[in-house]
């Protein structure tokens, strides 16, 4: 992107037949007219935001605990060879059959869940 050496560095190291899609933060600078018309010009450039107030790494670490859940605690890697060519299968897989993550729980539900545990801990005793 305009005054982003990263964003063209990865124009050309990705192939010139798959589309890019960008994970970002809620920042303005994300929104301006030069990138506007940058992403114009790149049209395999896909920007995706994380929700307002919310950090994208909370998304990066979903998504470290669905492999986590979905494949490293199922099976048993006696190499870091066979671990690494497991998660490269995972990710081959995760890769041609993209999935969004869907939120189950309302922010209210995940608060009154919060201040259930916290009332919890609090109550302890200790």
């Amino acid at each position: 992107m305009p005054g982003s050496g990263h964003f063209d560095r990865e124009r050309e190291e990705v192939p010139a037949g798959l589309q890019v899609h960008l994970i970002l933060d809620n920042y303005a600078t994300h929104k301006t007219p030069d990138i506007k018309k940058w992403l114009l010009a790149h049209p395999r450039f896909h920007l995706h935001f994380t929700p307002t107030s919310a950090s994208w790494l909370n998304l990066v670490e979903r998504w470290f605990a669905e492999l986590t859940q979905k494949k490293l605690k199922r099976d048993v890697h006696r190499s870091v060879q066979a671990l690494e060519r497991d998660i490269r299968a995972w990710l081959t897989d995760w890769n041609d059959q993209p999935r969004p993550f869907v939120w189950t729980k309302t922010a209210d539900e995940i608060l009154d869940k919060v201040a259930a545990y916290c009332h919890q801990i609090s109550d302890s005793g200790h």
